[in-house]
């Protein structure tokens, strides 16, 4: 329901800003040189669409509290 609205908006490349969570957007990827680790030959990665996730300031604070909580009680 919700969720398929935040998808059908990204798949869109509409930026999706879920306020005190997260910001989802779509962004370009230009065509670049790459090099296989195991052979070392360059590759040509080609362009395409990435999404990306920001978490925002209030989740990244939340999860330090939660981890600095179960750092203490381990000591």
């Amino acid at each position: 329901m919700i969720l398929d609205e935040v998808c059908d908006a990204i798949v869109n490349g509409e930026t999706v800003k879920l306020s005190s969570f997260a910001t989802f957007q779509v962004r370009d990827k230009n065509e670049r040189i790459g090099r296989n680790p195991k052979t070392g030959e360059e590759v040509p990665i080609l362009p395409r669409r990435v999404m990306t996730f920001k978490a925002s300031n209030v989740l990244k604070q939340r999860i330090l509290q939660e981890h600095q909580k179960r750092e203490t009680k381990s000591k």
